[in-house]
């Protein structure tokens, strides 16, 4: 079995095998690319996300910079999606973003990982899992989301958390580890920020 074929069967495999790279720096340079426009050229952006993702949909848009392994190759958005500043997409694998979801400054995303046992890390052997996020899900700063990872839509991650492991839909969840906080509920009708009431429904 190649190592590409093992990559693909969710077994360990070889990062350095060519055949893997492929095409590496050549998404790399459109991410070079993105990064040395300028904020104005909107279109210019648009073109590029195009061109670098591996799905995006209406209204997206990626503050600069930002990072990626494979300049965004594996990475698939729904619609009306904002990264803020610094978002990194380790995206040896794929990370699926639905539709209308906030990515707060300094998010990680990351699908690779390395075996614990020593031998295997020494003979640059690595392994990657896909990371899901539903619609409507909001991820705050300085996020760091682990392989394999789904978090459910509308829910809301806290800022600064490491999560581990599967987050359900319609929770605030924080925490190093990340961990479900409470149901989103009818609190969040009446206020959106502490004790501070909402008035848009007066």
């Amino acid at each position: 079995m190649t190592n590409k074929e093992r990559k693909e069967s969710g077994l360990i495999y070889h990062y350095d095998d060519p055949s893997i790279q492929d095409k590496q720096f050549e998404y790399q340079e459109l991410l070079y690319e993105y990064n040395h426009s300028h904020p104005t050229d909107v279109q210019k952006r648009q073109d590029l996300l195009k061109q670098m993702l591996a799905e995006v949909g209406q209204n997206c848009h990626i503050e600069a910079p930002f990072n990626a392994n494979w300049g965004g190759k594996n990475v698939h958005f729904g619609n009306n999606i904002y990264c803020n500043s610094n978002v990194t997409f380790v995206d040896d694998g794929d990370i699926y973003i639905g539709d209308d979801a906030l990515i707060a400054p300094n998010v990680v995303f990351c699908t690779a990982a390395h075996p614990i046992l020593p031998i295997l890390r020494k003979n640059n052997y690595v392994y990657s899992r896909s990371i899901s996020v539903g619609k409507n899900v909001w991820i705050g700063a300085g996020v760091l989301v682990l392989p394999g990872v789904t978090i459910g839509d509308n829910s809301v991650i806290g800022a600064g958390s490491v999560v581990t492991n599967d987050i359900p839909e319609n929770v605030i969840a924080y925490g190093v580890p990340c961990r479900v906080i409470r149901e989103i509920n009818e609190k969040d009708s009446v206020y959106f920020f502490k004790n501070e009431k909402l008035d848009v429904w007066e």
